[in-house]
């Protein structure tokens, strides 16, 4: 999320330095990742107004642009054809530093004579000024920009990139971020002021909204725009669209980004003429639908989608792009203007499913809240009423199914001693959370209030989250460093874990490497240990919901993963192989009872040492395996014996069992 410094004052007054704003964001949890400086090279570059515009003594495609700079006069030589005399420049001085269209580095400007006219100076685009790739022509100002005043003071701007946590979507945007200065820095909040004239019919008369899946989209409102003219929006909304990463498209659609950025609601604009049925459906997808998309790709849907859809057919995923059968052009005059909430998950599953990524999806995953959707839209209304010509339909349609209140939170003094550590006063406890939007309410117990989260914190759910935003605002940095008031208590060592760690460590001097393999298994590898045809003398216990066949049960012995992993290895030509596990098996006992027990395995394969030039290396049989076992509980301190055993697993003749 981008946000400049320039758009936070619309809303908040900053007199701290950019970079101080930044350290007190950081702090309270909304990382910035980075700050770029916009005209911070412009050292020499001027505002400017073009008088005359002659053509080129000795070329037709350049002509000599004379400026009026608020005093000075200069001439100089220009390719650019976007030129009108009147119109605001930016001015280059000799000197300035400009990116070169070539290099793309910057590069200082030098006086030269152009098809032998000498030419001091230049007037500048958005690609040499570093603003945008932009290099069609000349940088057009508004008119009321003051001549002579260097650039740097006129648009100079701080762009501050934010690393937003997820459950924070009140932050991806401008104004949750002027809150958030607000709060830091003792100052309010100053919204938008919206209003706009209706003069033509209501629009109930002229299009209606059914939803048909609540609980995919809780709330969806539209309003609706006639006599529209599509043209490009104005300098400085591009120019803010351009600094927080937005490409400028044509006023109605760069209107909707705007807002989008500056609430935090994705907004989309219909041709209204192409809404077949003057109807609106919020329905699931049917399956194996095909819809093709704003980018032109045909996608097919399944039933798990949400789309928007007019009488005839889809229109737009919902929260993700529109569709090229509704999208607005060139000749539209009408605009229905869509603002509305969906379901998390469901957006999350659908632009995964489908690989399509965009502003909106961003938002709706982390979850932003219905109560934005009708303020944003008659925001993008009064806009495009103001910016695109256009007359205003009577009302707007707000259809809202999923309405729910705001729960209070009971907050105590205490509760934040507690968490925090620190005492804070009831008074600054109220006044820090007030700075932030919540309303506090007193209640009939000492030192307690109830406090109500605004509608925009989806984040707040209990009484702990309250506790942070006030460990946030005041500063973690003010909270003291203070010694355990009693030593820790003496770590008595558990004797199972102090067993198994001796034992690693023996076997690991033998040469042994560790595995850690899963402890589920599957009826089918256990079946491999077993003699042709013959079946589990035990069942295994059986997982109710197996994520796969391989990992259906319980294991109830070391034995079928490592030799598994021997398995692995081998097929990778490994030479010798010595490979130990500890850990848990799970046997049945009656009825439902579990018989957990700790185990290790060992496993030797292979040569018993590696062949030489001396002698041949023997082979590894059971007397090897007898004396590590032997070797193993020596060390452990465990006296054991040697029976003859029956594991029709294991070779008849070259078996044991170990009796401690």
């Amino acid at each position: 999320m981008k946000a400049s410094v320039n758009w936070l004052r619309d809303y908040v007054d900053i007199t701290l330095p950019p970079a101080e704003v930044a350290r007190r964001l950081t702090l309270a949890g909304h990382e910035v990742g980075a700050m770029e400086v916009i005209g911070g090279s412009w050292d020499n570059i001027v505002i400017g107004r073009i008088t005359e515009i002659n053509p080129h003594p000795d070329a037709d495609r350049l002509t000599l642009v004379t400026l009026d700079l608020g005093g000075e006069q200069p001439t100089v030589v220009c390719g650019a054809a976007n030129l009108r005399v009147g119109d605001t420049v930016p001015f280059a001085y000799v000197g300035a530093q400009l990116i070169d269209g070539h290099s793309g580095k910057l590069e200082r400007l030098k006086s030269a004579k152009i098809r032998g006219v000498v030419s001091s100076g230049m007037v500048c685009s958005e690609k040499e000024l570093g603003i945008s790739d932009s290099h069609e022509g000349i940088m057009i100002l508004p008119a009321e920009a003051p001549l002579g005043k260097p650039l740097a003071d006129y648009l100079g701007d701080v762009v501050f990139d934010f690393e937003i946590t997820p459950n924070r979507p009140d932050c991806l945007s401008v104004i949750g971020i002027a809150r958030e200065v607000a709060a830091l820095t003792g100052q309010t909040v100053t919204l938008p002021e919206v209003s706009y004239a209706e003069t033509t019919p209501a629009i109930d008369e002229q299009i209606s909204i059914e939803i048909i899946d609540p609980d995919l989209c809780p709330r969806y409102c539209a309003t609706l725009i006639t006599g529209v003219k599509i043209a490009e929006s104005p300098p400085w909304m591009q120019q803010r669209l351009l600094a927080c990463g937005q490409r400028p498209i044509n006023n109605i659609v760069d209107i909707t980004n705007y807002v989008m950025l500056e609430y935090g609601q994705p907004l989309h604009a219909f041709d209204y003429r192409l809404v077949r049925g003057k109807k609106i459906i919020v329905r699931r997808a049917a399956e194996g639908e095909i819809f093709t998309t704003l980018d032109g790709i045909e996608r097919k849907l399944s039933h798990n989608m949400l789309v928007i859809a007019d009488a005839e057919g889809s229109v737009a995923l919902a929260g993700i792009m529109g569709g090229s059968n509704s999208e607005v052009a060139e000749d539209t005059t009408a605009i229905l203007l869509e603002g509305a909430n969906f379901n998390p998950a469901c957006i999350h599953y659908t632009g995964g499913s489908l690989g399509l990524s965009s502003e909106a999806r961003y938002r709706f995953e982390r979850g932003i809240r219905p109560e934005l959707a009708p303020l944003a839209v008659r925001r993008a209304t009064q806009l495009i009423a103001e910016l695109g010509g256009g007359e205003v339909a009577e009302g707007m349609m707000d259809v809202y199914p999923g309405q729910q209140e705001q729960q209070p939170i009971l907050l105590s003094k205490g509760k934040v001693t507690r968490v925090l550590g620190i005492e804070f006063s009831l008074e600054q406890i109220v006044s820090t959370l007030s700075s932030l939007g919540f309303a506090c309410q007193p209640t009939d117990v000492a030192d307690e209030v109830r406090v109500t989260a605004p509608y925009w914190r989806s984040d707040i759910s209990q009484a702990v989250d309250l506790v942070e935003e006030v460990a946030r605002i005041i500063g973690y940095d003010q909270i003291p460093t203070t010694l355990l008031a009693e030593a820790l208590p003496s770590h008595d060592p558990d004797p199972i874990v102090t067993l198994k760690e001796r034992a690693g460590n023996y076997l690991v001097g033998g040469g042994f490497e560790e595995v850690i393999t899963f402890s589920l298994s599957s009826q089918e590898t256990l079946l491999k240990l077993r003699p042709e045809s013959k079946a589990l003398e035990t069942p295994p216990l059986m997982l109710k919901n197996a994520l796969t066949v391989e990992q259906e049960c319980l294991r109830p012995s070391l034995r079928p993963n490592l030799l598994a992993v021997l398995e692995a290895n081998r097929r990778h030509e490994a030479g010798s192989i010595r490979l130990f596990e500890q850990g848990k098996v799970y046997l049945r006992q009656s009825g439902d009872l579990t018989d957990e027990r700790e185990m290790v395995g060992c496993l030797m394969s292979a040569p018993r040492k590696e062949k030489s030039w001396s002698g041949g290396s023997g082979t590894l049989d059971f007397f090897d395996a007898k004396g590590m076992a032997e070797g193993l509980l020596g060390r452990l301190g465990v006296e054991a014996s040697y029976e003859r055993s029956k594991d029709e697993s294991l070779h008849p003749s070259r078996q044991a069992a170990i009796v401690v």
